[in-house]
């Protein structure tokens, strides 16, 4: 199969995958339950890893080896970033039946924003080979940083875009279950569930700062790089759902995940002098996340800390 059709026929299962999943299977707000999240993520998880054994058929062991511990990276930063959700459907108290709608247009939106930057980071790889160890002096800083600061105060509602946004639509007062418009006095107003569709995009935007650079770390395939993104994003909304209750729990994931991105960092800038094997990297690379995994899960659970004060949006008519 040539590089073009792979493309082609990749992005017509993520389209495909992304319309029954918004037009058939969830047409009707609902809240989430455990099961169902559970059936949802072991079948993402399933897809990804039937994906990952036609990359080892077709395309061979090494691609194989990159597409896992892409997908592997990716996957652990989502689950890490998942706790921005929580806060972000707290903050604006977003009913726990239109979450998965929210998250499901938040991820079609991921997928098109992760490919224009992925070509952009896959170009100027190509281009200009010392912007790899620019990337990697970026891991090594966001890693250390991660570490320093592990406690992160989230304010969405505080949001530069959020802001301009919110004064500058014509905003109801109340959620209108899972519309993102409604007409009011022959006008058409945004809900406030539109404006906090922007504050997980912009969220996503700012992650994908982190994990994109990690994977061109592992591999220059824009095609893996691409691959993995999407499996890794695509599974994201059930886990939400499926570890929303537990998030708290996973709290030395971030002390795991800073070492996974200064070993990705310190890996990229000595390359021209060491070079470390892709399966070597995906054994330290699961290594230190089943340590972070299995020291959470050990650790008594800490008192949730206080919630925090609930944004309100409000501009306009409501009917």
């Amino acid at each position: 199969m040539s590089t073009l059709s792979r493309w082609i026929f990749f992005n017509i299962f993520v389209l495909i995958a992304v319309a029954l999943d918004l037009g058939v299977l969830h047409r009707r707000p609902h809240k989430i339950k455990l099961r169902e999240a559970a059936i949802w993520s072991g079948a993402w998880i399933g897809l990804a890893i039937l994906f990952g054994v036609g990359v080892f058929w077709f395309l061979g062991r090494q691609p194989a080896l990159e597409y896992f511990t892409g997908y592997l990276i990716e996957k652990a930063l989502s689950i890490d970033n998942l706790f921005l959700f929580l806060v972000i459907f707290r903050t604006f108290s977003v009913d726990e039946r239109v979450q998965h709608r929210l998250l499901a247009w938040g991820v079609l939106g991921a997928l098109v924003m992760r490919g224009i930057m992925i070509a952009m980071g896959a170009a100027l790889v190509a281009r200009f080979s010392w912007i790899m160890y620019v990337f990697g002096a970026f891991l090594v800083y966001a890693g250390i940083h991660m570490l320093v600061i592990r406690t992160r105060q989230t304010h969405p509602e505080q949001n530069k875009i959020f802001q301009l946004a919110s004064r500058h639509l014509r905003v109801t007062h109340q959620y209108h279950g899972e519309r993102f418009f409604v007409r009011a006095n022959r006008q058409l107003f945004a809900t406030p569930l539109f404006l906090v569709l922007l504050v997980v995009e912009i969220t996503d935007v700012t992650l994908a700062v982190d994990s994109i650079p990690a994977i061109f770390g592992i591999t220059h395939d824009a095609f893996i790089v691409y691959t993995s993104n999407v499996f890794a994003i695509l599974g994201l909304r059930a886990i939400y759902f499926l570890l929303a209750g537990a998030l708290r729990r996973l709290r030395y994931l971030t002390v795991g995940l800073s070492g996974v991105l200064v070993f990705i960092g310190a890996k990229m800038i000595a390359e021209p002098w060491v070079h470390v094997p892709v399966h070597i990297s995906l054994g330290v690379v699961a290594g230190i996340l089943l340590v972070a995994l299995i020291v959470s899960l050990m650790a008594p659970e800490q008192a949730a800390p206080a919630e925090q004060a609930r944004g309100k949006v409000m501009h306009g008519p409501d009917k």
